[in-house]
């Protein structure tokens, strides 16, 4: 078994999954990185790490990834589950294809993951997992309708999930990023915010390694806004 802790990071290749992946190496971590483009396998070999190439959809490619990290450590600290994008339309245009391709995206990529490395932390007594949310899940933009809707649900699988395992050390936290530095910046959205500006998927790669550090081991079943203060009163 390794003596270094170990960090998986799903849908990590670029942006806030790639960031986090990036904070966790530093901060001493093993890193493994799922990802569907290639870019999470040159980033997991450039971190000393294990890279996949595979789907956080695909529950065989998560199989195969988790299988892999045991096998090669012998443990698991940590999950972080980013997420792609999902449909885009006005409400009532959206169709029942779609809304299954969000419930895919923004919500089943937290569940599948997580069958199979509970098990494994639960055994273990600890383990932390963070799922990369969004700041419109308790407030939701028509901009965002599956994102929103989803990530409504998972705020409640979590607190769920934090009910059925607290007591074994496992945690499981939702970090919520307002307009980050990986999206089209715009000056109405900036001016939107708060702080006036966008926040950086270091800010949230920062946040996510908080929460999956000792210090943060009381602290579990939370949604926690990282947006320059755009959501502040909801």
């Amino acid at each position: 078994m390794s003596e270094a802790k170990v960090a998986i990071v799903t849908a990590g290749g670029s942006g806030m999954g790639a960031a986090s992946a990036r904070k966790l190496a530093a901060d001493g971590f093993k890193v493994a990185i799922l990802s569907s483009s290639g870019k999470g396998e040159a980033l997991a070999q450039e971190l000393g790490g294990i890279g996949i190439t595979g789907s956080n959809q695909s529950n065989d490619d998560l199989k195969r990834l988790i299988d892999t990290v045991m096998d090669s450590w012998g443990r698991i600290d940590v999950l972080v589950n980013s997420a792609g994008h999902g449909p885009r339309a006005q409400i009532i245009e959206i169709t029942d294809e779609q809304w299954h391709t969000g419930l895919d995206v923004y919500l089943m990529n937290v569940i599948r993951p997580v069958r199979l490395v509970a098990p494994i932390m639960q055994a273990q007594k600890s383990g932390s997992i963070v799922n990369i949310s969004t700041a419109w899940a308790f407030e939701p933009s028509s901009m965002f309708p599956t994102s929103a809707v989803f990530r409504a649900g998972l705020a409640s699988y979590t607190k769920i999930f934090a009910d059925t395992y607290a007591a074994d050390n496992v945690r499981m936290n939702n970090v919520l990023p307002g307009w980050i530095d990986s999206l089209p910046a715009t000056e109405e959205r900036r001016e939107g915010v708060p702080m006036k500006r966008y926040g950086t998927s270091e800010e949230i790669a920062a946040t996510v390694a908080f929460l999956a550090s000792e210090g943060a081991g009381y602290i579990t079943g939370q949604n926690l806004k990282v947006d320059g203060g755009l959501t502040r009163s909801v």
